[in-house]
Parts: C-alpha cells; structure tokens; sequence
C-alpha cells in the first residue's frame, strides 16, 4: 500500500512514517522544505512537495495514494483559530481527493477538550467547534464520513513522548526551570492522559490493515497521569522545590499554559486495544520522562 503522510517530517508523522516503512507500506511524505525531503530521503520514504496552505498539492498528494494520514498541524497558539482553518481546509481537500473511492483517510485530532472527570472514550462523539474551542478536525471528519468518504479519527492524549518531544513536558520543565519550582494546581490529582510516539504510530498502521475495525481510535497508553506526579519528577530532577498553587497563582506562574496544566482528561483505549489488537510496548509517561534525555538545555 502507497500511503501518503501529511507532517511526515513532524514528531508524531516521523515515527508513523518510520512505523508503515518497517511494516513493508511504500510512504510519499509531504514535505515543505529542503530539510524535510532529505529527512525523508532518510527514513526511506518518497518526497511530495508542497505544504498545508497548498491545497492543490495536497490533493495531487492523495490522488496518487492508497490511503492518507494527515498528522500535521501548527501548534503556535498564537494563532489558533487561524491554524484550525488552515487544518479544516487541509482535511476537506484530502476528502475531496478521495472521494468516491473506498480510500481510507486516517485525520489526527486531540483529547484536550473532554469534559473534565469523564473517563473518555472512544464512542465520544466529535466535539464541535466553537469559539473557545475552534479546532474543527473532528467535525470535518466526520462530515467527510456522512458523505460516504472513509474518513477515520486518531485521537492523541495531552502528551506523546519520546526522545525528541517538543510538547507540554518539555514546555512544564522550560516553566519549572524559568520559576525556580514544579508546580501544580490544587491538589494535582488532575489526570493527564499520554502515550509514546512509537505506541502512537501503531495505532495509525494497524487502523489501514485490512478488515480494521472503524474508529474513532484512542491512541491512549496510559488512561491518566495525577499532574502531581509529572511535577514531582520534574522537582526531584531540576531539584527544585515541587508547590501547590491556586488558580490565581497558577496564572502567574504557567501563564498561557494555564489551561492545559488544569485539564483533567483521562482516557481509555479499550475500543482500540480490542478492535486493533494494539497493546503499548514502549515506556510510560512517567517512566520515559524520568530520564536525563528530557532534562538536557
């Protein structure tokens, strides 16, 4: 199967590039840019070039695959919502290229955004746009679906980890380092939900093998991490003190991380573990981040 990976250069796209390469899967990565083509060169893969704001690549991308995963999306928070129709439109045109065909279209979206206490799971409806929230990735999917494309959910928890992580615990440790303290909100019993890239990128081979269950699937390892136990590492290994704050407080000292340090999304993946056969391998969240790896500057 010729699979076509949309942030086939990014940190999660990478090892699902790496991951359908070691499967036997011929892959053609997008890529934007010289760098990118020769890291996919490297891994083995074939170079599309062009990028999310070209549309028209993106189509001519999927035209010529077997299947599509789209990986990638810009995480500056600065300029979310413009970011989320930028992802919106992406999807839409690689529905498009797909349309009429029994192609399968694997569309990343994130677990950030569930209600707070609710274990959840993967019979979850797709969470609406909003103005608060204005990620449409799951809507989209799921309009594709209603129109007869086989377009499929990849759900990501709040942390995929592994050597090269760029995410939320990276950013936890830059804040813990910039305060002087690992810090948590109330009593930091606010579960986190997680996975390692490579589990991760499992989960996307097996949702195209043949006779695959539908999604949406979880790519969940562990269903919830206490956020006191990821700053309590995070203490012991900057040897800093670990605090309590309140909310109040913790505005001052996480700032626009606010949000995410107070998310409380534990998640289960037992729809996924059954309908794919998937069962993690690689380290857990708080196992893999409690390595000199993660605190290296």
């Amino acid at each position: 199967m010729q699979v076509f990976v949309t942030g086939a250069t990014g940190f999660v796209g990478s090892a699902v590039v790496e991951e359908l390469i070691g499967a036997g899967h011929k892959v053609l990565g997008l890529a934007r840019s010289d760098s990118g083509a020769a890291a996919l060169t490297a891994l083995g893969a074939a170079v599309h070039r062009g990028s999310l704001e070209d549309l028209d690549s993106l189509r001519v991308g999927a035209a010529t695959a077997d299947a599509v995963i789209h990986t990638a999306f810009n995480h500056d928070f600065s300029k979310f919502a413009a970011n989320c129709a930028l992802d919106q439109a992406a999807i839409e045109a690689l529905g498009e290229a797909l349309n009429g065909s029994d192609r399968p279209l694997l569309v990343t979206s994130g677990l950030g955004q569930r209600a707070p206490g609710h274990v959840a799971t993967e019979q979850d409806p797709p969470i609406p746009p909003s103005t608060s929230y204005p990620r449409a990735s799951e809507a989209t999917a799921a309009a594709l679906a209603a129109r007869g494309i086989k377009a499929t959910l990849i759900r990501l928890p709040p942390s995929v980890h592994g050597d090269g992580d760029h995410g939320f615990i990276p950013g936890l440790i830059n804040i813990a380092r910039q305060n002087g303290a690992a810090a948590f909100i109330g009593e930091g019993l606010n579960r986190w939900s997680a996975v390692h890239r490579r589990d991760a990128a499992r989960v996307y081979r097996l949702a195209l093998e043949p006779g695959a269950a539908s999604g949406p699937f979880h790519a969940v390892a562990d269903t919830g991490v206490a956020f006191k136990d990821i700053a309590r590492v995070i203490a012991r290994r900057l040897n800093i003190p670990l605090i309590g704050l309140t909310h109040e407080e913790a505005t001052k000292h996480f700032g626009w991380f606010t949000h995410f340090a107070e998310m409380d999304v534990p998640t289960s993946s037992e729809h996924t573990r059954a309908a794919l056969g998937w069962r993690p391998e690689q380290l857990e969240l708080i196992a893999d981040m409690d390595r000199a790896a993660y605190f290296l500057s």
